[in-house]
């Protein structure tokens, strides 16, 4: 085979396979990172609170979760946690994977919740929304509001995106289960004004668009009537 063609096929492949993380668990990013220049971390548990959604790749890393995460939560009286990228560039050092992500905030959140949603930025340019995790009641009710309200949802999980490890942050609550969504780059830029997707931009809540509302609240609909 032409050595051109090897590195472009190396290339691909490359492109479309998972990189390893930089840090294995939190504390080891803690102890090379800076919290509050180069990441935040943000929790929010109102009285009663037995439903929580999360966004442990939000800020710079999966641009747009932690806004799609904090609006669900604020509409639906839910618990909040956002672990954010706040670098100028290059965010994805700051991901830690959904099996070892061990930030002592999100665990304790986690450890009184019945039900919850983690929202996560998945890769490619076509709209749609991988669903995953444990609880897979509330996962097929979030699907059928999702498609309801015209949202493409996909037949089918890649393996990397299923969530079903009861490693996964996920499924870290008293239940022992929850939801992953895993939206695609294409689908997030549809939430945002001319698809932009970088800082301060997705920041601005006038920037945000119908779609972005219209996904929380069905992601919220299937949600209703959730109890412990």
């Amino acid at each position: 085979m032409p050595a051109a063609i090897t590195r472009m096929l190396a290339l691909a492949l490359k492109l479309n396979m998972p990189q390893a993380d930089t840090y294995a668990r939190y504390a080891d990013l803690a102890a090379h990172e800076n919290e509050s220049t180069d990441y935040r971390r943000v929790t929010r548990l109102p009285d009663g609170a037995i439903v929580s959604h999360i966004a442990i790749h939000g800020g710079g890393i999966e641009p747009g979760t932690s806004q799609l995460a904090d609006q669900a939560a604020t509409v639906g009286q839910h618990a909040f946690y956002a672990f954010e990228g706040l670098k100028l560039s290059a965010n994805g050092v700051l991901h830690v994977t959904s099996n070892h992500f061990d930030e002592p905030w999100a665990l304790a959140l986690q450890a009184r919740m019945s039900a919850t949603v983690s929202w996560h930025g998945a890769r490619g340019e076509q709209p749609t929304t991988y669903v995953g995790g444990r609880d897979r009641d509330l996962a097929d009710r979030v699907k059928a509001r999702l498609a309801a309200a015209g949202f493409a949802v996909a037949a089918t999980v890649p393996p990397r995106y299923t969530g079903t490890s009861h490693r996964n942050i996920a499924n870290r609550n008293v239940r022992g289960r929850g939801v992953q969504l895993e939206i695609t780059r294409g689908q997030r830029r549809l939430f945002f004004e001319d698809g932009k997707l970088h800082q301060p931009w997705i920041d601005n809540p006038s920037h945000r668009t119908a779609a972005f509302h219209a996904y929380v609240a069905a992601v919220n609909n299937a949600l209703a009537g959730q109890v412990a």
